[in-house]
């Protein structure tokens, strides 16, 4: 049971970034249009991969298991606990988002997940995390403990990690 709601480490930020490519995509989509129903789909995304990685997000698994293993090219893996992070960051806006939403400012909610558009662009494209950049200054000040990502302190050797997969 615990393995099921693991997140894993290292992480391949090719599949991150495809990840991220598709929260940008269903957030414009909601951004633009207001249809709920996408924005609860966006919402249980990141609830899902916070708590399991891509195990219950459909997302998650596509892009792990489908799209990823058909890129060829190297792939570099980053530290897991960051990206987990992130996700709650995203979780953090779509959630919020959706409580805007049930309380009728539609509006605000859409704006929110315009920020949070504006963040997994970043991440898409770039691969500028604005949520693994936030961990990191938390690890600095001490808010989080240094345990909770040991290789975090050092990227080099996961940095330099590649798998062809």
């Amino acid at each position: 049971m615990a393995k099921l709601f693991s997140f894993p480490n290292p992480v391949n930020e090719t599949s991150a970034r495809i990840v991220a490519g598709g929260a940008v995509l269903m957030g414009t989509t909601y951004a633009l249009s207001g249809n709920g129903w996408i924005l609860v789909a966006l919402t249980y995304g990141f609830i899902a991969r916070v708590l399991s990685g891509p195990t219950f997000s459909p997302l998650g698994r596509i892009a792990t298991q489908v799209i990823t293993p058909r890129l060829n090219f190297q792939h570099r893996l980053v530290p897991g606990p960051p990206k987990r992070f992130a996700q709650g960051v995203g979780a953090a806006f779509s959630i919020t988002a959706s409580i805007l939403y049930l309380t009728d400012a539609h509006g605000a909610s859409q704006i929110v997940i315009a920020a949070l558009v504006a963040a997994a662009f970043l991440e898409s494209a770039f691969a500028v995390c604005l949520g693994c950049i936030a961990f990191g200054y938390f690890m600095k000040l001490g808010v989080i403990p240094q345990r909770v990502c040991e290789e975090c302190n050092n990227f080099t050797p996961r940095s330099l990690q590649t798998t062809s997969r």
